[in-house]
């Protein structure tokens, strides 16, 4: 395994993009402990130890959303971004037009993604600059304006990170600025079980016990997010000029988890909001309901695992376009074996992608509510993990290996994945 995993060293394209890479991961880790000016960083540390409803958006940046450092909105409002494009894509003539038009196609979006991520940077710090106010030092006009501008620009600054990380290094840089504010967290996390065991207030056993589901947890990620259902092919025999083409065999691969992680974001966001708002509303009704819909609680647990099976139905409606997709097939002369080309062909499609989504869709919501299941079962809380984190993890790495597989085996060597 040491000799294969070697073979990526001895590239040297390679190894300068992997170093690229780490000194972009460098920059990102600096620029979280730089603080914004005039905000009070033990104001901000009150306001996190009264509560967990920021921890997500911590756990993404990497601790600098505590710190209300220039990185603490992340890379967030790009994310959010860029799913409002991909859904748009649906409604807006244009963008579904520049979605088949290749590369040019693709640099027109790109460039339409990275204004609206400035215009919800700017409207995202500006809510979070008056919402903690309380932390700001002078909370006047400019000075609120002042710490609005420079989150959207440290928002600005990491988007042109990731693209460089992208262009420059090894996988999608944006994906992997995320990775690593989460994997940055687990030094801390393992400090906290560490306390927990030396105050006596956690057994080696739990210990122990959180280790082995944590690890068949990852195994079990791993195994969803490689699962495909194959739908055979077969493609009639047709002659163009003197040669006989077509006549052979092939599948159509539907992935189990389609939507990725986007559902379990949609849904946390949903059930965040009116929590979010209660914080700033001095209302004794509106403190009571979002006291029943705080996280773990009954309702917010039924309404999360709810939320999360729907959205996964419509965000797979909306990116996986089966009418297209049959269509493609009756051009090139595919067919399902027993299935009638045209609109049998869509139905049963549609049929199958439905049913796995089942699947996935479920799989979502067992792993969102997966860091409640597991603080209940080895009583060691305060340490996140599961739900998002958990799948962005697994599945960064799993992409980002694959392409560094690829890089290898086209230089001829053998590759370090077995």
């Amino acid at each position: 395994m040491l000799s294969a995993l070697s073979n990526v060293f001895k590239i040297p394209e390679l190894r300068q993009k992997i170093t690229f890479t780490l000194i972009m991961f460098a920059v990102f880790r600096l620029g979280t402990h730089i603080p914004v000016p005039g905000v009070d960083p033990t104001a901000i540390e009150k306001l996190f130890a009264n509560g967990n409803l920021f921890g997500l958006l911590d756990l993404f940046s990497g601790g600098a959303f505590s710190k209300f450092s220039i990185f603490a909105m992340s890379i967030t409002p790009y994310i959010n971004a860029a799913i409002i494009i991909q859904l748009l894509n649906v409604v807006i003539p244009t963008l579904e037009q520049w979605s088949k038009e290749g590369e040019e196609g693709h640099k027109k979006t790109t460039q339409v993604t990275r204004y609206l991520t400035v215009v919800l940077a700017f409207l995202q710090a500006l809510g979070m600059s008056i919402g903690l106010k309380a932390a700001i030092l002078n909370p006047n006009p400019v000075n609120i304006l002042i710490v609005s501008i420079t989150l959207t620009a440290g928002t600005v600054f990491l988007m042109w990170v990731g693209e460089q990380i992208t262009a420059q290094g090894v996988g999608n840089g944006i994906s992997l600025i995320i990775f690593a504010g989460i994997v940055a967290a687990l030094p801390k996390n393992i400090g906290t079980i560490y306390h927990y065991v030396q105050a006596g207030t956690t057994s080696y056993f739990s210990v122990f016990c959180f280790l082995v589901v944590a690890l068949a947890m990852v195994m079990f990620v791993v195994y969803v997010e490689n699962g495909f259902r194959r739908v055979p092919i077969s493609y009639a025999k047709r002659v163009v000029g003197a040669r006989a083409m077509g006549g052979h065999s092939s599948h159509i691969p539907l992935k189990v988890n389609q939507a990725g992680v986007i559902p379990i974001i949609f849904a946390s966001s949903v059930l965040m909001f009116p929590v979010t708002v209660a914080q700033f509303i001095e209302i004794p009704w509106v403190k009571t309901v979002s006291s029943y819909l705080q996280w773990g609680t009954p309702l917010q647990t039924t309404l999360y695992v709810g939320m999360i099976i729907f959205f996964t139905y419509f965000y797979t409606a909306v990116t996986v376009k089966i009418p297209d997709m049959a269509d493609n097939l009756k051009k090139y002369g595919g067919f399902i074996p027993g299935i009638r080309p045209g609109q049998p062909t869509a139905d049963y499609l549609d049929h199958v992608m439905t049913r796995i989504t089942l699947a996935g869709s479920v799989f979502l919501a067992f792993i969102a509510v997966l860091p409640n299941m597991i603080a209940g079962l080895t009583h060691i809380q305060g340490v996140y993990f599961g739900g998002t984190a958990l799948l962005i993890v697994v599945g960064v790495a799993m992409q980002t290996m694959k392409q560094i597989e690829s890089m290898v085996v086209m230089r001829h060597y053998e590759g370090f994945m077995k």
